[in-house]
């Protein structure tokens, strides 16, 4: 995933708008149609909602579940830094949890809990049932439906299992903080009923258990199909492997999801022997293969870009610099400080193209890419000689700041600017047809 557009769309692609598209494939048609869907899922849903609360508990539901929201989703977003993604699929995955999702579970739950009650004449187990088996199904179903979206219409910004998680997560997040309201809503209803008040009170031992204890398990279940779609979107042309671990992943998030709501039903310290046994081990092990994957990424970064450096698209710095995120911190910083904030975003833009130019070629090498890999590189190289001026310096200085001993000679700069770096076309190589790179000239404006 990529700040910008990581493959800027050419006029007339299937991405763009076409002079003689129907009026039903423009993209504001698309586009619309989508904020209206989700528009009226959320007040749908947050009618619902205050309808089973009321108007006060609605309002404390509101205040206290979004507690947990900016954490979760600076923690998304911190490991998606290597390869930042567009707000928009973000904003698209967390508005989809908090309303379509969550519209969707909350019907779908209530007819399929009532006609289990009506059908067995038990209520009692009508609700277990519904529970450990319909809820998982059905929540894990509707939040999965985001990640299917995003791989299937933004498939160049879904490139990886970081990807998967960080839209899995931020789309379990939002639908979470909906659910949150309706908890301490209801929670705080049945207080005032009561009587009860501050930490004996239900409202105090939901806000512990749900946003204290276990934040991160509606977001820890929907992960798990996150990465399964992940391991598809790596696995190029093999049909397979790119068919079944997102069915296997969904699976594995509703089994962990029913194994969670079925802990009340396990005694009385079911709860918490299933927390301590299963979901803070498992939480923990995700967290692992996040980071580790995070980590693989910037290897991939470090050991890809040399082949551009070694036909001067990028200084022999670069390389270094980029594979490190001390390193991109410092160099945005440096722009920042000698040409304004503008210029920071230039870095940034230009770290986001060369990262989505890394795992371009690495994908080419393992034979998962297309016959548009030229196209594309030539794209990506376009972008990055636009902002070459104000990135290179700054990341050359970052890579002197951070690798000293490791970088290698490169040529010499004024204040601002690069003398004497001619790039030669890349060839297509090893990694696709045995065709040349197209012709470039980064000094003259493509027709």
């Amino acid at each position: 995933m990529a700040t910008c557009p990581p493959y800027p769309t050419p006029p007339g692609a299937p991405g763009g708008t076409s002079r003689h598209a129907h009026w039903w494939q423009r993209r504001w048609v698309r586009y619309g149609a989508l904020v209206t869907l989700l528009a009226l899922s959320g007040l749908v849903i947050l009618a619902l909602v205050r309808r089973q609360t009321g108007t006060e508990g609605f309002l404390v539901g509101l205040g206290l579940a979004v507690l947990p929201v900016p954490l979760l989703t600076a923690a998304f977003r911190w490991l998606d830094r290597v390869e930042p993604g567009p707000w928009r699929n973000l904003v698209f995955a967390f508005a989809w949890g908090a309303c379509a999702a969550a519209l969707i579970a909350i019907v779908a739950n209530s007819f399929a809990t009532h006609w289990i009650a009506t059908a067995t004449a038990d209520p009692a187990s009508a609700d277990t049932l519904g529970a450990t088996v319909i809820a998982p199904v059905v929540e894990e179903s509707a939040k999965a439906a985001a990640v299917l979206l995003v791989f299937l219409f933004r498939r160049r910004d879904f490139t990886g299992i970081v990807d998967g998680v960080v839209i899995a997560g931020v789309t379990a997040t939002g639908f979470a903080y909906t659910e949150n309201i309706l908890y301490l809503g209801n929670a705080f209803g049945t207080d005032q009923l009561t009587g009860d008040r501050g930490i004996a009170s239900v409202t105090a031992a939901t806000f512990f258990v749900r946003v204290i204890m276990s934040p991160f398990a509606h977001p820890m279940f929907t992960v798990l199909t996150g990465i399964g779609f992940g391991i598809a979107a790596m696995s190029g042309n093999r049909r397979l492997r790119r068919l079944l671990p997102p069915p296997a992943g969904l699976l594995l998030a509703m089994g962990m999801h029913a194994l969670w709501n079925g802990s009340a039903t396990f005694g009385e310290y079911g709860f918490f022997a299933v927390y301590a046994a299963f979901m803070v081990p498992a939480f923990g092990l995700l967290t692992w293969l996040v980071v580790w994957t995070r980590q693989r990424e910037l290897r991939t970064v470090r050991e890809e870009l040399p082949a551009y450096t070694a036909v001067g698209w990028l200084t022999p710095a670069e390389p270094f610099a980029l594979a490190s995120m001390r390193a991109r911190r410092l160099a945005r910083d440096h722009a920042r400080r000698h040409l304004g904030r503008t210029a920071a975003r230039t870095v940034a833009q230009y770290e986001a193209y060369a990262t989505s130019l890394a795992f371009l070629r690495h994908r080419g090498r393992l034979g998962r890419t297309g016959a548009d890999f030229a196209v594309r590189e030539h794209e990506l190289l376009h972008e990055l000689w636009r902002r070459r001026e104000v990135a290179q310096p700054a990341l050359d200085h970052a890579a002197r700041m951070t690798t000293p001993m490791a970088a290698p000679a490169w040529p010499g700069y004024g204040v601002y600017g690069v003398y004497g770096v001619h790039p030669r076309p890349l060839g297509y190589g090893s990694y696709g047809p045995a065709a040349p790179y197209p012709s470039y000239n980064p000094y003259r404006t493509q027709p």
